[in-house]
Parts: C-alpha cells; sequence; structure tokens
C-alpha cells in the first residue's frame, strides 16, 4: 500500500525488488493518486504499508501467463522469481504497442526458457485481437501445468473459463477497491473472501467458489453491487 500524503493511499503490485532491498512498482496515471505519484521526485515523501495478502505459487515448470496492460508487472516479477528451469509462455496483450510493458526485460529474462506472445487491439504489434484469442490454440498443443494472471477482470474470467475447459489449474489476481489492506473494512469483498488477505491471488477452487462475481461485478465506494 503507497500512502501519498495529503492524496490517498492505494495498492500497487510489487513489480522488482533488489539485493539491497529496493522495491519497485509500475504506476499507470489514471487518477487524482497516480497523477500525484508521477509528480514525485527523488526525496519526495512516500508512506508504504505491507506487502500484504497471498502471492503467486512458485512451483510451475511449465507455466502459461496471461497478463492485459498493467498487469504484466506482477507478471514481470514472477518471471524472475520461478525456478530457472520451468519452461514459460506469456501472452501479453494491450490495446497498442507502446502499451506492451516490460517486453525487453521479460525476453531477456526468460532467455531460451520460454517465448512471449503478443497481441494488440489495433494491430500495431503480434497478433491483432484479445490477449485471450491464442489461448485456445496453446491450451489445446501444449501441456501446461499452471495458467497465471493478472490484468482486467474480464480478462481474467475468459482466462479461467479456459483453464478449466483445459483442466488446467489456474492462479490470477484480481483487483478490488482497498482501504485497510488488513481485512477490516470490508471494501475489497468477493464472495466470502477478502482481497487483501485472502488474495490477491486467488486459486482455482477459490475462483470457482465466486465465479458469479468474477468478471461480472464488483463494489464501489459505497459498498453497492456495480457490474463491471
Amino acid at each position: 500500500m503507497l500512502w501519498i500524503p495529503g492524496v490517498d493511499e492505494i495498492p500497487l503490485s510489487i513489480m522488482n525488488t533488489d539485493k539491497d532491498g529496493k522495491v519497485s512498482v509500475a504506476v499507470q496515471k489514471v487518477g487524482e493518486a497516480t497523477k500525484a505519484l508521477h509528480r514525485k521526485r527523488k526525496g519526495d515523501l512516500l508512506g508504504v504499508r505491507g506487502p500484504f495478502g497471498r502471492s503467486f505459487s512458485l512451483n510451475a515448470k511449465r507455466a502459461l501467463m496471461v497478463g492485459g496492460g498493467t498487469g504484466l508487472a506482477p507478471l514481470h516479477f514472477l518471471v524472475k522469481k520461478l525456478d530457472a528451469s520451468s519452461r514459460i509462455i506469456l501472452v501479453a496483450g494491450a490495446k497498442t504497442k507502446s502499451e506492451l510493458l516490460f517486453m525487453s526485460e521479460i525476453e531477456q529474462m526468460l532467455g531460451k526458457r520460454g517465448r512471449i506472445v503478443q497481441t494488440t487491439e489495433d494491430d500495431t504489434c503480434g497478433i491483432v485481437g484479445l490477449c485471450t484469442d491464442p489461448l485456445e490454440e496453446l491450451l489445446t498443443g501444449e501441456k501446461f501445468d499452471m495458467v497465471y494472471s493478472c490484468g482486467p477482470e474480464r480478462m481474467i474470467r475468459k482466462v479461467f473459463d479456459l483453464a478449466e475447459g483445459h483442466s488446467v489449474p489456474i492462479e490470477a489476481s484480481l483487483e478490488r477497491l482497498m482501504r485497510c489492506a488488513m481485512g477490516l473494512c470490508g471494501s475489497c469483498v468477493i464472495g466470502r473472501y477478502q482481497v487483501c488477505r485472502d488474495g490477491p491471488v486467488f486459486t482455482s477452487k477459490q475462483l470457482r467458489e465466486v465465479k458469479d462475481e468474477v468478471g461480472v461485478s464488483k463494489r464501489d465506494f459505497t459498498g453497492k453491487t456495480v457490474s463491471l
């Protein structure tokens, strides 16, 4: 949780860490808090709490990763943390080529143990369409022991449904409104779970329990259920 004094506190995924204990996050300029972060300079004050919740597991030997937009940030970290012997195919999707984030860094980390499949909605790079479009062919033609996903929730729902159809376990990082990040306020509730405490990464079993909500609805700032 990143606190911008005088503005807000927001949840952000960890993108990277180094041996000196420095932590990196990726920040897209979309609202008041993120715009304020973009104005920060070296030496400015920020507050940090966490990390909280549950992360991706690291036991996959043949992994399919599916990321959309800024959802590529935690997958960047996951590629780094998976065992060097793991085989990885990353499907990265965005509206346009400039929004395909961290491609050169991920390609360098993958080396010969994997490859990247890129998709763009405007046909500026890779396959034209959504990052979920190549998945049926990949899941049919390749053998995976885990699907990892992070991105827009409607995308995650499609990935979940395809993984279920091919009997491949999935771990997906969900995004919900978070205030306390410790399971006290209930603003991030999905089904019987709280995303800050029980997630943000959810397993196949957990996603089945809340599939009526995943990619369908969420709670707004008043606690009201709204459609995604």
